[in-house]
């Protein structure tokens, strides 16, 4: 059975390594591997709406293998905590059965809010009246966001993606598109 879980965020990194089966995985991506493959899947959807391109940060990706290791860990799905001594970061945050997403599926997922966004001034910018249900797709299409770093981790039962954008996006009363 395959799941797939969703929520909204607002932090990023990567992490990847065995800590034994009673453990969450969690793995260092290389930018040449499957964080090149989640930056592209962020910079192709950026091109079509008109925005540039981002770049790989290796400290927002650190601070995502952070989060989605305690994640998997923990079996929690939540946000990261704002804390006054780092820098303020955008997050988003996607959960599904080990193994059977592509880099490109993971992050499809929050593409896929497309459907609902009507682009305008946040937070009216959703067919639906909830800026939640494309508040992932927003922050990976907001103009003024020029960082992402993500990470991987898992368990017996999940992958967690969490990538992290510098400078955030969804702010009220801006234009996701900064039109």
């Amino acid at each position: 059975m395959v799941r797939v879980m969703k929520l909204f965020g607002a932090l990023g990194a990567v992490i990847i390594g065995c800590f034994g089966a009673a453990h969450a995985d969690a793995v260092a991506l290389d930018v040449s591997s499957v964080a090149q493959r989640l930056l592209q899947s962020h910079n192709i959807e950026r091109q079509r709406v008109g925005v540039r391109p981002l770049v790989w940060s290796d400290r927002l990706a650190k601070d995502a293998a952070i989060w989605a290791h305690y994640l998997a860990t923990t079996g929690r799905f939540e946000h990261a905590p704002n804390r006054p001594e780092n820098d303020l970061e955008g997050e988003n945050l996607w959960m599904g059965t080990v193994g059977a997403y592509t880099p490109e599926e993971m992050v499809g997922g929050w593409v896929d809010e497309r459907a609902d966004f009507v682009p305008g001034t946040f937070p009216r910018i959703t067919r639906t009246a909830h800026w939640e249900d494309v508040g992932h797709y927003t922050q990976l299409i907001w103009h003024s966001t020029t960082q992402v770093g993500c990470a991987v981790a898992h368990n017996k039962s999940d992958d967690v993606l969490v990538c992290r954008y510098a400078t955030p996006g969804n702010w009220m009363g801006e234009n996701p598109l900064g039109k």
